[in-house]
């Protein structure tokens, strides 16, 4: 079961699933941040239309009995947590702790939770980010419920027995994410190149984010699900490189032969973490995860993946 499996990671997940050869890969996804056409169209695939808020489509879909769950739904975006901050407890906190009970409920043989290492670590952490250094400290609705949601985890891994794993992702790009408000930097910077605009920067440029390829994530939640050593455990997920974001808006430009250049914007007032860089020491010695997608290459992969599918993304684009 893939809940959010309509989205970027979801999508991308359940295509390497599905070369294993399942009975059935349970989706549930609310359509909120995401769209039906991203999902693979396989007999195997079993779409569900629903929160997991919703405990009548929660029952429907645990009725299949997943012997594996990968919580990927989530309210998605720190901008969108400060607007919307009761939905994002809602979303993030309670949604957690329903698919926690109901995969309780079943006894799934793994719970793999889709923690956010930009969120938990704070804006004052020192570099490399390491799993055993969290803050109380947190600057959006968003971190907060991530943590929240994490916590939940370690409640019903200690109480409950269940096997949870918490993967920390960082900064996720690649193919299936749409552009859109609230949404991630690479996809809206493409977008805005592709339509000849210069690309806002909000602050300095120089700013850096561990941007993760998607597929490297999916090899890393994969591992999650099945290697022993995971359960308990919090790790990050990562591409351990720095990229400072005025080198992403030029290589953006390049890319897309975008001559409009680029715009300085003030930093946005919940923005305090100048320097993201995570440690996956602990991924590498637990799970055998390697990233293997350099920026470059990751950036023109999405920028494909968006080309192919404008007619779709202009359709139902929202910024």
């Amino acid at each position: 079961m893939v809940t959010g499996g309509c989205g970027c990671i979801g999508s991308n997940l359940i295509s390497v699933l599905l070369r294993a050869e399942p009975e059935r890969i349970v989706v549930l996804d609310d359509l909120s941040a995401s769209f039906e056409w991203n999902l693979h169209n396989d007999p195997r695939v079993q779409f569900i239309h629903g929160s997991v808020l919703d405990d009548e489509k929660m029952k429907r879909a645990f009725s299949f009995k997943p012997h594996y769950v990968f919580h990927l739904a989530v309210h998605f975006a720190n901008q969108n947590s400060v607007d919307h901050p009761e939905t994002d407890l809602l979303v993030n906190g309670l949604g957690t702790l329903k698919t926690l009970e109901y995969a309780n409920l079943v006894g799934v043989e793994r719970f793999v939770f889709a923690s956010s290492g930009c969120s938990v670590y704070g804006s004052q952490a020192p570099l490399p980010l390491r799993e055993d250094l969290i803050s109380l400290h947190l600057d959006t609705p968003y971190q907060i419920h991530k943590l929240l949601g994490e916590l939940y985890c370690n409640y019903f891994h200690s109480h409950y027995g269940l096997p949870v794993a918490v993967a920390r992702y960082f900064n996720v790009y690649g193919p299936g994410e749409v552009p859109g408000r609230y949404r991630n930097v690479i996809p809206n910077f493409i977008w805005w190149a592709m339509h000849r605009q210069p690309l806002p920067i909000t602050g300095t440029g120089e700013e850096t984010r561990d941007f993760t390829y998607v597929e490297d994530i999916v090899d890393g939640t994969l591992r999650m699900g099945i290697v022993e050593e995971a359960v308990g455990e919090a790790i990050n997920l990562a591409s351990e490189t720095e990229t400072r974001i005025i080198d992403l808006a030029n290589w953006i430009n390049e890319l897309t032969g975008n001559e409009a250049g680029i715009i300085f914007k003030p930093r946005r007032g919940w923005d305090r973490a100048v320097r993201r860089r995570a440690s996956i020491e602990k991924a590498k010695r637990l799970l055998g995860y390697e990233p293997r997608t350099d920026m470059k290459t990751g950036l023109r992969k999405t920028y494909e993946w968006i080309r192919e599918n404008r007619e779709k993304i202009e359709a139902c684009i929202r910024f």
